[in-house]
C-alpha cells in the first residue's frame, strides 16, 4: 500500500569529517570533506507528522571531474544541488506519493542544475538524499521498517521514469524482496594505500577479514598492471579465498588504453592471481566516452557503469554497449537503484548476464552508511564496497554522545573499541538485524544541535551567459 504525503519543512546541516589517512582515487586526494544532513517533514494523509533523516559525504571531484573546477567548486555544487531540489520539493503543495513527488521533481532539477552548469549526477545529489529522508519519515509515520514497507511499496515506485519497464515489473520486483541478513564488505585499496608487509592489503587488523577486494586503478596500463601484479602475490598469501574488483573512476582516456590493461590481465601471468579472482571493472573511461564507445570484444570481460549512471537511461545504454552492470550508490537515487535492480533481474531472467553492484562512497557511520546497506540488503547485493570505516577513525568528528546512540540502537553494526564507536564487521560481514526498526534503517537520529547550517554556496553563471 503507498501512502500520500505533502512535504513542510526541508532543513539541511553538514559537519566536517576528517580523515584518519588520505584516500586517493582518480585524479583527487580527500584528507577531509563536510558531510551533509538532511531534516524533513511531512505531513502523511490521514496518519499525520514525522520527521526524517539522511546523510551523505559532500565529495569534491567525483560527482564532476571536469579539471578546470577546483575540489572546493565541486563541493560548492552539491551544496546548491540540495538547494534548488529544496525549492522543487517545497513547491509541490499537494499529497502525493515518494516516488511520485521524486518523478514531478526530478526533471526540472536537471533542467535547473544545467543553467548553472552543474552536470546531471550532480543533479540527482539534492534529490536522491531529499528522498532518502521523505522515505525516513514516511516509514516512521507508517510504522513500518525499510523492508517490509519497501515490499509493500508504500513509496508508490513505478515505472513512469524507465520506459523500457512496466508497473507490474517494479511492483513484482519489490514483492519478492527478502532482506539479506549479512553483506560482505568490499575493502577497498586506494591508490597511495600500502601494498605490502604491516599495514598492507592482507594486512587481516588492516583489511578486517573481507573476502572481497576493490582495487583503484590509475588509468596508466603499465603502472595499473604493476601495481595489481603486487596486490596480487599479497592478496594469495590469506589464508581464505577471495575476490575482486577494479575501479578506474574514468581514468582509462579510451578503449585502446583499456585494452592495453585486459590484455595484460589475459596474458600476463604475474596478474594472474587477480585475473582469476577478478568479478568486475568498473567505469574504466570517462562518462562521455563511455556512452560513445561500444566494448566490442572486451566485453568478454564485466564491466559496470558508476559515474556514467547520471540518468534513468543510463543502464540501458549501457548494456547496449556491452556492460553487464551498472552501480547501486543511495547519493545517487534510492529509486533509481530500485529500477536498475528490477531491469537487472529481469534481464537475467530472461538468459541474460546483468547485475547491481554495490558500491560506496566513503558512507559514514550512522545515518548513511545504514541506509546505503539497507537498499544493498533489499535489493540483493551480496557483497558492497565500504570503505567509510577504513578512512575514516570510528564515527571520526561526531560527538561522543550521538555515537553511543548508534551503537545502542544498533548494537549489531557497531561495537566499542577503547574511547571509539566503530562498525562491526563479522567475519567480513556487515549485519543487518537492527536495521528493521520502523523508518529506513536508522532507530535513532543525529544530534541536529551538534551541527552548523548548510554553507550558503553562491549560483554559478554559465560561460556563455557571462560574456
Amino acid at each position: 500500500m503507498s501512502y500520500r504525503l505533502a512535504v513542510k519543512d526541508i532543513a539541511f546541516f553538514e559537519r566536517p569529517v576528517t580523515f584518519a589517512r588520505p584516500f586517493r582515487f582518480g585524479a583527487v586526494v580527500i584528507n577531509a570533506t563536510p558531510q551533509a544532513f538532511v531534516r524533513v517533514e511531512i505531513d502523511v494523509e490521514d496518519k499525520g507528522r514525522a520527521i526524517g533523516a539522511s546523510a551523505e559525504l559532500l565529495v569534491p571531484k567525483w560527482f564532476d571531474k571536469r579539471p578546470h573546477l577546483a575540489p572546493e567548486e565541486t563541493v560548492a555544487e552539491l551544496r546548491r544541488s540540495l538547494l534548488i531540489a529544496r525549492e522543487l520539493y517545497l513547491a509541490h503543495s499537494g499529497f502525493e506519493t515518494a516516488f511520485g513527488l521524486h518523478a514531478a521533481c526530478i526533471g526540472a532539477q536537471v533542467e535547473a542544475c544545467a543553467a548553472e552548469d552543474i552536470p546531471p549526477l550532480v543533479a540527482a545529489y539534492g534529490p536522491a538524499e531529499i528522498d532518502k529522508a521523505i522515505l525516513d519519515a514516511l516509514l516512521r509515520c507508517a510504522g513500518v521498517n525499510f523492508f517490509d514497507g519497501m515490499a509493500a511499496n508504500v513509496a508508490g515506485i513505478d515505472a513512469r521514469l524507465s520506459r523500457d519497464l512496466g508497473d507490474n515489473d517494479v511492483s513484482q520486483f519489490l514483492a519478492g524482496r527478502r532482506r539479506l541478513e549479512r553483506v560482505a564488505i568490499r575493502h577497498t585499496v586506494g591508490m597511495d594505500d600500502k601494498v605490502e608487509g604491516e599495514g598492507g592489503v592482507a594486512d587481516l587488523r588492516e583489511n578486517a577479514g573481507a573476502r572481497y577486494f576493490k582495487l583503484k586503478l590509475n588509468g596508466d596500463p603499465p603502472h595499473d598492471g604493476d601495481r595489481l601484479s603486487r596486490i596480487g602475490r599479497e592478496l594469495a598469501t590469506l589464508p581464505y579465498d577471495h575476490r575482486v574488483t577494479l575501479d578506474a573512476n574514468e581514468q582509462y582516456a579510451d578503449l585502446a588504453a583499456l585494452g592495453a590493461l585486459v590484455d595484460r590481465l589475459d596474458r600476463d601471468a604475474a596478474l594472474r592471481p587477480i585475473a582469476q579472482k577478478l568479478l568486475y571493472i568498473e567505469q574504466p573511461m570517462p562518462r562521455d566516452i563511455t556512452r560513445q564507445s561500444p566494448l566490442g570484444a572486451l566485453a568478454q570481460r564485466d564491466f559496470i557503469v558508476d559515474e556514467a549512471d547520471d540518468s534513468y537511461d543510463a543502464f540501458p545504454v549501457a548494456r547496449a554497449l556491452g556492460y553487464r552492470g551498472i552501480s547501486s550508490k543511495s547519493c545517487k537515487g534510492i529509486y533509481k537503484s530500485v529500477i536498475n535492480a528490477t531491469r537487472a533481474a529481469k534481464w537475467s531472467a530472461a538468459g541474460e548476464k546483468c547485475f547491481i553492484a554495490g558500491e560506496d562512497l566513503t558512507c559514514q557511520a550512522g545515518l548513511a552508511v545504514q541506509q546505503d546497506l539497507a537498499l544493498g540488503a533489499l535489493i540483493g547485493v551480496i557483497h558492497a564496497e565500504r570503505n567509510g570505516h577504513h578512512y575514516v577513525d570510528g564515527f571520526g568528528d561526531t560527538p561522543a554522545a550521538e555515537a553511543e546512540a548508534f551503537l545502542t540502537a544498533h548494537p549489531d553494526l557497531y561495537v566499542r573499541d577503547g574511547d571509539k564507536v566503530r562498525l562491526a564487521i563479522h567475519d567480513g560481514d556487515l549485519l543487518t538485524g537492527s536495521l528493521t526498526t520502523p523508518g529506513f534503517a536508522a532507530a535513532t537520529h543525529p544530534d541536529w544541535s551538534a551541527m552548523s547550517p548548510l554553507t550558503q554556496p553562491t549560483a554559478r553563471v554559465p560561460l556563455e551567459k557571462a560574456v
